[in-house]
């Protein structure tokens, strides 16, 4: 296994899954930093360098994906985000923001695409 020296910060409304996909990155080698998106709020980490985001679209939140995203990007200007989703293509509203996106359970196929995004390549299909 190779060491990434890359940051990834990692958005969900659920902690499982931050779990979970802390798991998948830290044993590819990846640096991580969670953030927990709140019912009104998502606490950014501070004074952290972040090389990509990856960010859930189905929130159970009164804050929508898109309103996340927009935040993340004020944060963190230069990282390009990754969408997960269970859905078959990435939504219209996060297209904009969105450098890749991702299905939901395919662990393989999560860490191709942030491995060509954070290459500056498109992502795999």
């Amino acid at each position: 296994m190779q060491t990434q020296e890359n940051t990834v910060l990692i958005l969900d409304d659920d902690p499982l899954h931050l779990t979970i996909y802390r798991w998948i990155l830290q044993r590819e080698g990846y640096q991580w930093r969670t953030a927990l998106v709140g019912s009104t709020y998502v606490q950014l980490p501070a004074r952290e360098r972040i090389d990509l985001v990856l960010l859930d679209y189905r929130l159970s939140s009164s804050l929508t994906a898109p309103t996340v995203a927009e935040q993340v990007k004020s944060a963190f200007p230069e990282a390009p985000s990754v969408v997960l989703s269970e859905l078959p293509w990435i939504p219209d509203d996060l297209r904009a923001y969105a450098a890749a996106f991702v299905n939901k359970g395919e662990p393989k196929r999560l860490i191709e695409t942030l491995a060509a995004v954070l290459r500056g390549k498109p992502s795999p299909a």
